[in-house]
């Protein structure tokens, strides 16, 4: 499988099962899409303000779903496997992204498998185990976290030095060298983590020393 990211900003999310693991998938997709959760019964847990129907749909009852919520992404998430068989059938039908969260291991073409992340944004870091281990994936998220922490804020400072040197005319090469630099740097990252220096600043005496060039 290849890792993709796709944004679900203003597209629709539908999820079949209200248990712990359709909160689980309502909470994630709840960040940027509008999350319709359909289930007879909802788990006593935070389903990230998604809609939430009771419903107590049959197989026969799923293409009807599809056809009135428009889905960019179903997640089969009941637990029964023939409605998640039927909710996956419905959505290959249509083209439509589909995550059966009962499958491990091998998948059908086109499948979705939603990897355990670590966000500072706008840096996001994906593990996944191809659905063979859940269990690990979170455990490599959590070994992650602290190695994340700061990045998103030294994202959005290299961007803002390359839309500089950009601008002043650096050529490519010598603007990959500086940002290269930076993101390299303890000095900057101890700047960051810290706040007792401006980390700009850092950055800016970092590329000025590997480069040469004035920021």
């Amino acid at each position: 499988m290849i890792p993709l990211l796709h944004d679900f900003t203003g597209q629709r999310v539908l999820v079949f099962g209200g248990g712990a693991v359709g909160a689980r998938k309502a909470r994630r997709f709840a960040r940027e899409a509008e999350v319709v959760v359909v289930s007879p019964a909802f788990a006593d847990a935070d389903f990230g303000g998604a809609q939430r129907v009771r419903a107590r749909p049959d197989p026969e009852d799923v293409p009807g779903w599809l056809d009135r919520v428009g889905p960019a992404l179903v997640v089969a998430a009941t637990d029964d496997p023939s409605l998640n068989g039927a909710i996956e059938r419905a959505a290959r039908e249509r083209g439509t992204l589909v995550n059966r969260t009962d499958e491990h291991g091998g998948r059908e073409p086109g499948s979705v498998v939603v990897p355990a992340t670590v966000r500072d944004d706008p840096v996001v870091v994906a593990v996944a185990t191809g659905g063979e281990s859940p269990a690990l994936s979170r455990y490599l998220r959590e070994s992650l976290e602290e190695e994340v922490a700061g990045a998103g804020d030294l994202a959005a400072l290299t961007g803002e030095l390359r839309e500089d040197l950009q601008k002043r005319g650096v050529p490519p090469e010598e603007r990959r060298k500086a940002v290269r630099a930076v993101v390299r740097s303890s000095d900057v990252w101890k700047a960051l983590d810290s706040g007792a220096r401006k980390p700009r600043r850092v950055a800016v005496d970092v590329i000025e020393e590997a480069t040469g060039e004035t920021v």
